[in-house]
């Protein structure tokens, strides 16, 4: 089996204080896809570059502080792409690929933060421009190549991804065209949901995000943001899935899926 978990951090130096390395080292992934680091490299050196026996690759944000993603793996990539040839998006550190290509296959595990439009207005075409400019590359990447993207999409797909969609349907994260851009990529696109494809019927039980304010984690009122997104061969692979909900490491939970087959096994 293959453990791929997928993480929003909401600051890496943040979750390792809140036991991060001590939960890894215990579930012991392959692989882990994280975002929203909010560090740089010298932040990295010599205190982040691994993390319970994986090594870290990252693709930073300009501005510090902000942003940001990484993958830590047990297995050495064949290349490492950072950014998608986004001059506005790559800027803020969003899009890292590990590529693992042999003869037989071309594979890529994908971590990836899309931006939030809750800041306002102005945010919400930010990320409207990034959903048309993201489209076209996994349309090209699926073209070529078999891959898993995980991240926080920042979208719940459908009225079963958050507790209370009655209410949040004029709120960025599951407006009508955030939701349409996850339609077209899952049916037109012809990538697969593959926590969707595990548990198509699961509610509470779904959820990745739940917000700061009130009582919104005690109270279970979430909404399901991460996401594992592969090519149609390799989600046919997928067994399991889990989301870890006993520590909070961040205001996201982790989103563990495991995959009938191995990296290595590939080399």
């Amino acid at each position: 089996m293959f453990k791929l978990t997928s993480l929003n951090l909401n600051g890496i130096r943040s979750a390792a204080s809140k036991g991060l390395e001590a939960w890894l080292a215990k579930t012991t992934p392959d692989c882990i896809c994280l975002q929203e680091i909010k560090c740089q490299a010298a932040d990295v050196l010599g205190r982040f570059d691994h993390l319970a026996g994986l090594k870290g690759h990252f693709h930073f944000a300009e501005k510090k502080g902000y942003s940001g993603v990484a993958i830590y793996t047990r297995h050495e990539p064949s290349d490492v792409v950072a950014g998608f040839g986004s001059t506005e998006f790559d800027a803020e550190g969003r899009y890292l690929e590990l590529r693992f290509d042999t003869p037989a296959r071309k594979l890529s595990i994908i971590s990836c933060y899309f931006p939030s439009g809750s800041a306002g207005e102005h945010r919400q075409q930010a990320k409207y421009r990034f959903l048309d400019q993201f489209d076209a590359h996994l349309v090209r990447l699926r073209g070529t190549r078999d891959f898993i993207l995980c991240g926080d999409i920042n979208i719940a797909h459908q009225e079963q991804d958050l507790k209370n969609w009655r209410g949040n349907q004029k709120n960025s994260g599951f407006l009508p065209q955030e939701r349409a851009w996850m339609t077209k990529l899952l049916g037109e696109t012809g990538l697969v949901d593959v926590y969707r494809k595990l548990q198509p019927d699961a509610t509470d039980d779904c959820y990745t995000w739940w917000s700061n304010r009130g009582r919104a984690y005690a109270n279970n009122v979430g909404w399901r943001l991460d996401y594992h997104v592969a090519t149609a061969t390799l989600a046919a692979a997928a067994r399991s899935a889990a989301i870890y909900k006993d520590v909070k490491f961040s205001d996201h939970a982790p989103l563990t899926i495991d995959y009938d087959w191995s990296l290595a096994s590939q080399r």
